[in-house]
């Protein structure tokens, strides 16, 4: 089974620079997306072979996800049953037989670390609960843009960004929790060395130069240890300042 998950940046934007192609060659069972930015209706999107479930946000224009799937799941379910946090479209979750995928997009501690308190006093745990909750009737695999590179290696310069958005010690600590509750970051089962990332900054040439950050992920129980056939960034897919990423299982 082939699972590829992307940050389009903008589904009609994505659509407009080739995204059905990338779905074409790449023929993925499921496809989660993050940040799409709009609601089934407006994206327009059709694509022969698969069933779509999209989670807009209320705000029009903001966040939202979608998953995109050959197989009928046997549920299929938006949110994670919080009010609270469940108004941005931030997730999705599609359940099949062996397994529940959670399709995530973390919120961003933003620039200014306006939402950091959000983010690692509130969303992070009430995510986990959920993921654990999952867990409890069968394993799980959930991906998704979560917004902070975990390890020094993650990122092309670790010193220089230690209090920015996306790798503070309170949003890193909430990757150790997930790492600590029993989920394996799946691209670190198969590649041990850094250079590898998934989101640049559109200034400076940074993509060009491979000035990153490896910040989108599959993660999954440990359970789903044996099936793990493959992980691995695709960053030659352009479309978006996110590259997608795959994850294949046994």
């Amino acid at each position: 089974m082939k699972l590829v998950s992307w940050n389009v940046n903008g589904i009609r934007a994505a659509v407009k620079k080739g995204f059905a192609g990338f779905v074409a060659r790449e023929r993925p069972d499921v496809l989660c997306l993050q940040e799409v930015r709009a609601t089934e209706e407006q994206a327009g999107l059709s694509l022969d072979g698969y069933r779509s479930y999209w989670n807009a946000a209320q705000k029009k224009g903001y966040s939202g996800t979608a998953v995109l799937t050959r197989a009928a799941p046997l549920s299929v379910t938006n949110g994670i049953g919080r009010a609270e946090h469940d108004t941005e479209g931030r997730v999705i979750t599609v359940e099949f037989p062996d397994f529940s995928l959670v399709n995530v997009y973390t919120p961003n501690a933003q620039r200014a670390l306006t939402r950091l308190a959000y983010r690692t006093g509130e969303w992070d745990g009430a995510f986990l609960e959920f993921l654990k909750r999952l867990e409890g009737k069968k394993p799980v695999v959930f991906c998704g843009d979560l917004n902070t590179a975990h390890k020094e290696l993650d990122l092309a310069n670790p010193k220089t960004n230690v209090n920015n958005a996306g790798f503070t010690p309170q949003e890193r600590a909430g990757l150790d929790r997930l790492a600590e509750a029993g989920f394996v970051d799946t691209f670190r089962e198969f590649e041990s060395g850094g250079g590898h990332y998934t989101w640049w900054s559109q200034m400076n040439n940074a993509r060009k130069r491979n000035i990153g950050w490896r910040i989108d992920y599959f993660w999954t129980s440990r359970a789903l240890r044996p099936r793990l056939k493959a992980a691995r960034i695709l960053p030659h897919v352009l479309g978006s300042d996110h590259c997608p990423v795959v994850l294949e299982l046994h």
